[in-house]
């Protein structure tokens, strides 16, 4: 499929596509009804996107290539059943305007990054990122102020 066909069927399935989207190749996307990106916004190829507790991607971001954003989690209160049979708990992912992500990223539920954030390649996101911070790491630390 060609990058103007993923572009279209984007901004025909989501509630809210802004101009200048590059999805690239084989980007996975789950419950696009969940999901709002901006203008100025690429998804480089192999990326997976499950918007189930809502994914909100806000203008001038760039996610590099094979980046997950998982917006639910499994709970593992009832001892009873496994875990994977648990319930699933969904918490919003936000990713404000001018961020970059870098390559093999993990951005978790409930994550909120900071606008002019650059998270570094194969960090796991877990907990908010503030404005102007470089992260890295698992779990993602800040690294330096921008």
């Amino acid at each position: 499929m060609g990058l103007a066909t993923r572009y279209c069927l984007l901004k025909r399935l989501i509630p809210k596509c802004g101009d200048n989207v590059f999805v690239g190749r084989s980007v996975e996307i789950k419950q696009w009804e969940k999901l709002s990106i901006g203008s100025n916004v690429s998804i480089h190829k192999q990326c997976y996107l499950d918007a189930g507790g809502g994914i909100t991607i806000e203008n001038d971001v760039s996610i590099a290539h094979q980046t997950s954003m998982i917006s639910f989690e499994h709970a593992w209160d009832d001892v009873a059943l496994p875990i994977r049979d648990n319930t699933v708990k969904y918490a919003p992912i936000t990713i404000q305007s001018d961020v970059w992500i870098g390559c093999g990223c993990r951005i978790l539920a409930g994550a909120n990054i900071g606008s002019r954030a650059v998270v570094a390649a194969g960090a796991v996101v877990t907990k908010p990122v503030p404005p102007h911070t470089v992260v890295g790491g698992v779990p993602a630390k800040p690294i330096k102020s921008i």
